[in-house]
């Protein structure tokens, strides 16, 4: 998974829109249902819906490949372990309840391969019974949403202009980030940094999470818990260790 450098540093900025207490709130409702107390976040960036989990009461790990998202992280939350991983080299050294892996986190895994490893992964963690849930893009969003097109972001003193490339060998999204940072003299230093997303049908999830040792409970429309669409952007998938 590539990492994320000046990116980190704009994230919260350039994620100003993500409704976070009502999806710590969504996020909750179901670790609740399996009476859970220690969660690991797999891929949890500037721990912005870690920290939110943890005022809920759960007792959280934050994990990210990015040392530089989770200083970022470190800043916001003493009571949460932040640990330094890639998604598909996680181990914990022990098990915890859940494992939540959000904000398309997984998406940003390179491959079909890494995903299941990915899972797997998750599975070590986790008991027998023990739950699994995650949020992902799906193949309608990268194909009709994201695509091809150009995003441009202007806030505080940052510019950024998002670049897709579609890649319909695998419904992957190449993402180019030209970033501009506002000097004090009113000049401009640019940045970038690139990374890439993939995504696979509901089914897909489904037989990978089967392949890692899983049993599928639940496929909702993010955000909801109502049956996904044609149409979906993303999905919130459930499932429970064998």
């Amino acid at each position: 998974m590539s990492g994320y450098g000046e990116f980190a540093e704009v994230y919260d900025l350039l994620t100003f829109n993500v409704p976070y207490d009502e999806l710590a709130d969504y996020y909750a409702e179901i670790l609740k249902r399996f009476g859970t107390e220690r969660v690991l976040d797999m891929g949890c960036g500037t721990g912005s819906l870690t920290v939110r989990l943890a005022e809920r009461g759960f007792d959280m790990i934050g994990q990210d490949a990015s040392a530089e998202m989770l200083t970022i992280a470190a800043e916001k939350s003493s009571e949460v372990m932040w640990i330094c991983q890639n998604m598909e080299e996680t181990e914990l050294g022990g098990t915890v309840d859940a494992v939540i892996s959000t904000l398309d986190s997984a998406n940003h895994l390179e491959s079909a391969e890494d995903m299941l490893e990915c899972f797997r992964r998750a599975a070590d963690c986790l008991e027998s019974g023990g739950a699994f849930v995650f949020d992902v893009n799906t193949v309608f969003k990268h194909r009709e949403i994201l695509g091809d097109n150009t995003f441009v972001y202007d806030v505080d003193g940052v510019y950024c202009v998002w670049q897709n490339t579609f890649d319909d060998s695998d419904n992957g999204v190449d993402i180019e980030l030209d970033l501009f940072f506002e000097n004090e003299d009113g000049s401009y230093s640019r940045g970038g940094e690139s990374f890439r997303e993939i995504a696979l049908s509901a089914e897909g999830y489904c037989q990978l999470l089967e392949k890692a040792g899983f049993d599928v409970v639940n496929v909702w429309n993010y955000q909801t818990f109502d049956e996904p669409s044609e149409n979906s952007e993303k999905l919130l998938v459930l499932a429970k260790k064998r």
